[in-house]
């Protein structure tokens, strides 16, 4: 039975002239560092899961492109050009939109969102962040002779093959909590050193080359306009991954370690300044960030700080 306590550490503070305005708790996890503690209580991977289901299109030797594999993964921000190429791999399998079943939301890119206002238009299915991890179920099912009508189900076979494949890559012993991600499919969680083992043997094994070739050669299908994980994989050579609920997990393939963010409220500016601090500390990547708190008019008056490495 898993922990049912945790003990985070304050990770970010918000300095609004001389007081502090706002503190961001949470957890590292990497190989020699460890910032709070977990116990082991797990978390969900939400779509920190993609690129492992993803690992089945190798498995089961789906015809995909590199930048198709890339939106398998993606968390992507709504833009033209996820959306142009989730319709052309949509097309590519054989199926329709109305078999898809992750929903509607606004598209996350703000520019792309303010030109569907102006334009009168509302956002489609494939404006949906989760559409090409959709796409890619509907191909594995077509792939396998499974029923498409019901691929989000849990006991559906494809879901029963993600979560083998998962605890597999994670090196999971135990059974954690299962429940429906915001797109509606089965979501697992984990201890965030489980995520971390995940990571690190899906993007070292040769087997799985073409996924990490994937987030290399197409960081913007992945994310898109002020996305994270898009600007730490084209400011270096790292694989970076965001999910919802204040996780990221950075991979150095270089050197075989990687990062677990996990920011408790969920702050994606938490979530930012700790993993672009933490990346700079450890020499992995010097990106540039603004950490500054300014007024309406334009006049600094305060700093967001990581504060817990001097």
């Amino acid at each position: 039975m898993y922990p049912d306590s945790y003990i985070p550490e304050t990770l970010v503070k918000y300095y609004r002239g001389e007081l502090t305005s706002q503190e961001h708790l949470g957890f590292v996890v990497m190989s020699e560092l460890k910032l709070g503690e977990t116990f082991g209580y797990p978390f969900y991977l939400r779509s920190c899961a993609k690129p492992l289901q993803a690992s089945l299109i190798i498995d089961y030797d789906l015809d995909l492109t590199t930048e198709e594999i890339a939106l398998c993964c993606a968390s992507h921000a709504g833009e033209k050009c996820h959306v142009e190429l989730a319709k052309k791999l949509l097309n590519k399998i054989g199926c329709s939109e109305n078999q898809l079943k992750c929903g509607l939301h606004r598209p996350i890119s703000k520019r792309e969102d303010e030109e569907l206002i102006k334009n009168g238009q509302k956002e489609t299915i494939f404006h949906n962040n989760c559409v090409g991890k959709h796409i890619m179920m509907l191909a594995l099912c077509k792939k396998n002779g499974w029923d498409t009508d019901n691929y989000d189900d849990i006991e559906h076979p494809l879901q029963k093959e993600i979560q083998e494949k998962i605890y597999d890559l994670c090196e999971i012993q135990e059974e954690y909590p299962i429940t429906k991600d915001g797109c509606g499919v089965p979501i697992h969680s984990m201890p965030l050193n489980n995520m971390l083992k995940g990571y690190l043997n899906l993007f070292s094994s040769p087997k799985y080359k073409q996924i990490k070739q994937a987030f290399r050669e197409y960081p913007y299908i992945i994310g898109g306009e002020n996305r994270l994980d898009t600007n730490i994989m084209q400011n270096s050579d790292l694989i970076a991954k965001v999910g919802a609920d204040g996780l990221c997990i950075v991979i150095n393939t270089e050197q075989l370690d990687g990062i677990v963010v996990k920011i408790l409220d969920s702050n994606m500016k938490a979530r930012e300044i700790t993993t672009l601090s933490l990346l700079k500390k450890l020499n992995w990547a010097n990106i540039n960030f603004d950490n500054s708190i300014k007024t309406l008019h334009g006049e600094t008056i305060g700093s967001i700080n990581f504060v817990a490495i001097k």
